[in-house]
């Protein structure tokens, strides 16, 4: 799913909001999120899952070109964690409760 085919299918769930604030608003939730990761918190959806930040130490690497060593510095990358109930929706599991992403392709 695309940025674009999430504003459209809530856009179809809410149709009497424009389209250009449902994008808008989209934005916003995505920018506060990445915001919340640099500072190396925690989003927590209940029941979908988390995101967090991982700390990838320096490692050595190969430049594909010519093969020569290189040392990759360390970084912070983005972890997800699924929820039950996000995990047992993707395994087709019978456990759906409170509506919570039923329906979803």
């Amino acid at each position: 799913m695309t940025r674009s085919d999430l504003v459209s299918r809530v856009s179809a769930i809410f149709p009497y909001v424009n389209i250009g604030n449902v994008e808008r608003i989209i934005s916003i939730i995505i920018d506060l999120m990445v915001d919340k990761l640099k500072e190396g918190g925690r989003i927590e959806l209940r029941d979908f899952g988390a995101f967090s930040t991982r700390e990838r130490g320096e490692s050595q690497g190969r430049n594909p070109r010519n093969g020569e060593r290189v040392t990759i510095k360390a970084k912070k990358v983005p972890f997800f964690r699924a929820g039950k109930k996000l995990r047992d929706a993707v395994n087709n599991s019978e456990y759906i409760e409170d509506g919570l992403f039923e329906g979803e392709d």
